[in-house]
């Protein structure tokens, strides 16, 4: 597949993603760490413009000189920002001209890109490959932004048209035991990753086992049931200041009606909770506490990673991201890339947890064993769910 194809099937299928929006869905913004879909739309396409057309494409010009600042995420070396809770103010542009702008710049990395050879232009090649993965990342922000905009709305209104599928039942849980000592970590082969996946190391590992499956709803229901979040033993010192101030009792888009039934929002709206489902939406400190009460813990990253190769283990991928207890930090040896670029990953490690494996809304084709996912503790708004430990 070229480059070209590539580029073209990424941003067709970010497009999708928002065909099933209103204008008015694009522009709002439900609190200040989601974003409108009308800013995932521009800012991905901000992206190509400004780190690989404006120093690649002869006579280079902007599409509107303003979007270099609306647009910017958090790039320091690119220039100023618009304040990202202010995201859902910009009623201007409109999604007409958001549009008009990707289809723009889809045209002048056409004619820049045809005929490419990734071997006769490796850095240009690269570049718009980390774009593409960059706006992968940015169609699952999409849809979890999008879910939890919906779920503030009274009217409970479905993303996706039909019923959703209910989950099989659970396989009964099992232990693998990994016998642990020296392996090594980290992005292998030729294939894309992220910076913040190398340098490839070595780490020694206990022996320990990991859960075969995912915790499910009906497995966590339980614990809220037990009064999980009533115990403050179970919780870490943060999250329980969470639960009080926040008045946590549940996962994110639970709700329990008068007549006792549990519900879950879901991008198909409203639904009965399904029981075998991997409970999700919930943060380190929910994971953390659930384990406790399990009598077991979470995963280090380096447990994770190495158990995902071995057989035995189910929903690695394709269900919801993992936490680990794990901070995200640098790997012995980390260098961001020079530039703004470098600002991708490098700049984040700090105050924050990895998570592995992917979600439901992570793009096909997006995941790998050693991909690094992060977010603080606190974070709940993303497909976030449990696998045990111990």
């Amino acid at each position: 597949m070229t480059l070209l194809t590539q580029y073209r099937a990424v941003r067709r299928q970010t497009a999708a993603l928002a065909q099933p929006l209103s204008d008015e869905d694009c522009g709002a913004q439900s609190m200040p760490d989601a974003s409108p879909v009308k800013w995932h739309l521009a800012h991905t396409t901000w992206f190509f413009e400004t780190f690989i057309l404006e120093p690649h494409e002869t006579g280079f010009q902007p599409f509107h000189p303003a979007f270099r600042v609306l647009f910017n995420s958090y790039y320091n070396g690119v220039g100023d920002k618009h304040p990202r809770p202010q995201r859902g103010l910009l009623t201007r542009p409109a999604m007409a001209e958001v549009r008009a702008y990707r289809e723009d710049v889809d045209r002048r990395m056409a004619r820049l890109l045809d005929g490419i050879d990734a071997q006769v232009a490796p850095s240009l090649a690269s570049l718009v490959t980390l774009g593409l993965q960059h706006e992968q990342q940015h169609q699952e922000l999409i849809l979890t932004d999008v879910k939890h905009l919906l779920a503030q709305n009274p009217l409970q209104p479905a993303y996706a048209g039909g019923a959703a599928t209910p989950a099989p039942p659970a396989a009964a849980l099992e232990w693998l035991a990994v016998n642990g000592g020296v392996a090594e970590f980290g992005h292998v082969g030729d294939g894309f990753c992220f910076d913040n996946e190398l340098p490839r190391h070595r780490a020694y590992l206990a022996p320990y086992e990991l859960a075969s499956r995912l915790v499910t709803n009906g497995e966590y229901l339980a614990f809220v049931e037990a009064g999980g979040y009533a115990d403050p033993s179970l919780w870490l010192a943060e999250g329980w200041d969470r639960v009080r101030a926040e008045g946590w009792g549940h996962p994110l888009y639970w709700r329990r009606g008068d007549d006792g039934q549990w519900t879950d929002f879901t991008l198909h709206g409203r639904v009965p909770l399904d029981l075998h489902a991997p409970v999700t939406h919930v943060s380190l400190y929910e994971a953390d506490a659930y384990a406790n009460w399990c009598g077991a813990r979470l995963p280090t990253e380096t447990e994770w990673e190495l158990a995902a190769a071995l057989p035995g283990l189910r929903q690695l991928f394709g269900a919801c991201w993992q936490w680990t207890s794990s901070s995200y930090a640098p790997y012995p040896g980390f260098k961001p890339a020079a530039g703004a670029i470098g600002e991708y990953n490098g700049k984040f490690m700090v105050n924050q947890y990895v998570l592995r494996g992917s979600s439901s809304a992570t793009p096909d084709g997006h995941a790998r064993a050693s991909y690094r996912n992060f977010f603080p503790a606190q974070a709940r708004w993303q497909c976030t769910g449990i696998r045990l430990a111990r």
